[in-house]
């Protein structure tokens, strides 16, 4: 039996485990866990990436504002009640502050991953990105005349 057929034997039948010949030897470098911050996209992706939580934490206190209607006048008055407290309040401008900086981010992020032709030519980026936050003022100016108004 030549030396070839013993080796793919001893593999196969696992007698040798510590078999290494044709094994590729695997090269990782060590990255130090904030690798991220020496670069301001890498910054901003990674905030952007954690803002979600926050966005998240808007649609929970959705949830629990319908919860709350759903429930009768009586438990919609105390989660207004709680609203107004100050630690609801400041809850509510760091969280907002995240949102926004989500929602800014991501429509700076738009254009490569959107692309627009008009005839045969794309739409500068710029146009995109201004477009889609002209379109998020008016959308939200409208619903908050008709919440207000």
């Amino acid at each position: 039996m030549s030396d070839s057929a013993y080796i793919t034997s001893d593999i196969k039948s696992n007698r040798n485990p510590h078999y290494e010949r044709f094994r590729p030897r695997m090269y990782s470098t060590r990255m130090p866990i904030f690798w991220w911050v020496r670069k301001r996209p890498y910054v901003t992706f990674i905030l952007r990436e954690l803002t979600s939580i926050f966005v998240m934490a808007y649609a929970v206190i959705l949830m629990i504002i319908l919860g709350a209607l759903g429930r009768g006048p009586e438990a919609y008055e105390a989660l207004l009640a709680f609203f107004q407290t100050p630690f609801s309040i400041g809850l509510h401008v760091v969280i907002f502050v995240f949102v926004i900086f989500h929602s800014i981010t991501w429509f700076k992020l738009a254009p490569t991953a959107t692309v627009i032709k008009v005839g045969k030519k794309r739409l500068p980026g710029i146009a995109l990105v201004a477009g889609n936050i002209a379109l998020w003022i008016v959308l939200s100016a409208a619903i908050a005349w008709l919440l207000i108004g």
